[in-house]
């Protein structure tokens, strides 16, 4: 396996570091995956930006005051809801159930939206939400 050109000893140092890497990398893994969990549940924060009905500002950037009466249309019938902060747009949910009847009065209006932040393949949401009152 190994070349007889080097001495034992060093033959003796790769062979353990590889089955130590080997060996403790499920405890590497496990652990990277805790620090997961406690960021996941440590992610709760404050969004401010304007409520979009997702349909249209993901198809035509339809924001603003001149779509507001369109969007809480869309967003009383259903359309998936989100608010856009800083160019960076979210899906916003309640706690596993739409939040539409809560959003729609706010139509391209700017509210801040707490909640927990999660993403996967590019798609950004917060979800458990909930307006802040100020």
């Amino acid at each position: 396996m190994f070349n007889s050109k080097f001495p034992q000893t060093i033959k003796v140092a790769v062979t353990a570091a590889f089955v130590a890497t080997v060996a403790l990398s499920p405890l590497a893994v496990r652990a990277d995956e805790q620090g997961k969990d406690n960021l996941d549940a440590s992610a709760t924060k404050e969004v401010t930006g304007e409520v979009v009905d997702m349909m249209c500002y993901v198809d035509h950037n339809a924001m603003g005051e001149k779509h507001a009466s369109c969007a809480a249309k869309c967003i009383r019938g259903n359309g998936p809801v989100g608010i856009v902060s800083d160019g960076k747009a979210y899906i916003v949910v309640g706690e596993h159930k739409p939040m539409n009847a809560e959003l729609a009065e706010y139509a391209g209006k700017t509210v801040t939206i707490k909640g927990k932040m999660a993403e996967r393949s590019g798609i950004a949401m917060i979800e458990n939400a909930e307006i802040v009152k100020k």
